[in-house]
């Protein structure tokens, strides 16, 4: 008697859901909770080798390095830098690991005149590699702030002169000179009842394709700068970044400005002749973003560093925060995909 025996086939369904909530599946939006006494953090970067976050300080001449899981380590302390200086924009060079940082000391009765700088650091030794002065070519304007910085392939540095509106070019080796004083940054009129009319070119960002993005805080504009002749214009957007500070970019080109109260989602389809904003995510005012990073697994970060608290002359912080940041449009959709085994 032979005996037949049944032939089972598997195969798998899919099924695409459009339209889930991206964290449906169990992933929240990470936060990272960190402790440092009256650190009150303008700006911070991921530093990709290492796997944690650099933090600067406007009170203290040192750098921190945080986890993911929010445990602080000592990086950096330079007590050489001026009195009463501070750590403003940071950028990490990864290709020649280092870490790049503005240094600025404001005016006061007993130093009239601002002092700011570019640091340069090895990231394996902690050592100072440089500080350039940042002057302007014609003569020392009392306005002046060393505030973003942004790196190049070749490890040239570009930072923005807030109080003057023009860029820097530093090289590898520290040399310094200016890259653009372009008339397109004083070209928009300016909202002088705002607390920031006073902060022009703030954040910038070098893009992988070669040149510069560069946000204006006073007026809302974003610029694009050609790094071989400082060339600049604006670009054509749909709506004002109001209050922009910070700046970053995503691997897929999308652009993420902060202010303090939303983080803008931007995009371009024509190499930022013309742009849009597709998206923005309401932040935490009271907590006063400043920044915004891109760190592991193109997960993006926004800076809560309180720095109001510290302009106003709170002692007594030591509390700070980084808290990952997701477009609801692009969650909406994104596809989620079910495999079922029948």
């Amino acid at each position: 008697m032979k005996l037949s025996i049944p032939l089972f086939l598997f195969s798998t369904l899919f099924i695409l859901l459009i339209g889930s909530d991206p964290f449906a599946a169990g992933r929240k939006p990470h936060v990272v909770n960190f402790r440092s006494r009256n650190l009150f953090p303008e700006s911070f970067a991921w530093d990709p080798k290492s796997q944690h976050f650099i933090v600067g300080s406007t009170r203290h001449q040192k750098l921190i390095a945080v986890s993911d899981a929010g445990v602080v380590e000592s990086l950096i302390i330079d007590t050489s830098l001026p009195e009463n200086s501070s750590f403003l924009g940071l950028a990490v060079d990864r290709y020649n690991n280092r870490l790049l940082a503005c240094i600025h000391r404001p005016p006061s009765p007993e130093n009239p005149t601002p002092f700011n700088a570019l640091a340069s650091y090895d990231l394996q030794s902690n050592r100072r590699l440089f500080l350039s002065s940042l002057l302007d070519d014609v003569a020392q304007d009392d306005t002046a702030v060393a505030n973003y910085v942004a790196v190049d392939f070749h490890g040239n540095a570009y930072v923005t002169n807030s109080g003057g509106d023009f860029i820097w070019k530093i090289t590898l080796n520290g040399d310094v000179s200016i890259l653009s004083k372009s008339k397109a940054f004083k070209s928009h009129p300016l909202d002088t009842t705002t607390n920031y009319h006073k902060s022009g070119l703030n954040g910038i960002v070098f893009s992988p394709r070669g040149y510069l993005l560069v946000v204006q805080s006073n007026t809302g504009k974003l610029f694009k700068v050609n790094v071989d002749d400082g060339g600049a214009r604006a670009v054509i957007l749909n709506r004002d970044l109001t209050g922009a500070d910070g700046i970053t970019i995503r691997q897929d080109g999308v652009v993420l400005v902060v202010s303090q109260e939303k983080l803008y989602f931007v995009n371009s389809n024509d190499g930022w002749g013309e742009g849009g904003v597709y998206d923005e995510t309401t932040l935490e005012r009271e907590r006063f973003a400043t920044a915004v990073t891109v760190g592991d697994e193109r997960r993006v970060y926004v800076l809560y560093g309180h720095v109001k608290e510290g302009i106003n002359g709170n002692e007594q912080r030591d509390e700070f925060g980084i808290a990952e940041v997701e477009s609801e449009k692009e969650s909406e959709e994104e596809p989620i995909w079910l495999y079922i085994l029948i």
